[in-house]
């Protein structure tokens, strides 16, 4: 019995051949068994004005958030140092001074 590579979305093992392709059962993903395996996708976080970011950057508010548990807000123009890209709706991990420890959506924020 001939084994069948793994499903390169999700790595199932369950892959069945469906005439000229294989499929996924899990994730309903299709592809072709001669085909090379596609290179992972990195993912590239931009800043509201569409400045590549990355870890270690600088950046600063483009707007005024509330902050859950707070009666007060972080300020435009608030400078955030040291940032980490992290996967997620909430894509920048951070200290904000006076606040502390956050996480922002980068659509906030541009690069210093």
């Amino acid at each position: 019995m001939s084994s069948l590579p793994p499903c390169p979305a999700c790595n199932s093992a369950f892959t069945y051949e469906d005439g000229a392709l294989l499929v996924c059962p899990e994730c309903a993903h299709e592809w072709s068994p001669d085909a090379a395996p596609a290179q992972a996708a990195q993912r590239v976080w931009k800043d509201a004005h569409g400045n590549v970011l990355q870890d270690g950057d600088t950046v600063t508010l483009v707007k005024d958030l509330k902050v859950k548990g707070s009666s007060t807000a972080i300020k435009v123009g608030t400078k955030v140092k040291n940032i980490r890209l992290v996967e997620g709706d909430h894509d920048i991990d951070c200290k904000i001074d006076g606040f502390g420890a956050m996480q922002l959506k980068s659509e906030f924020v541009k690069k210093a």
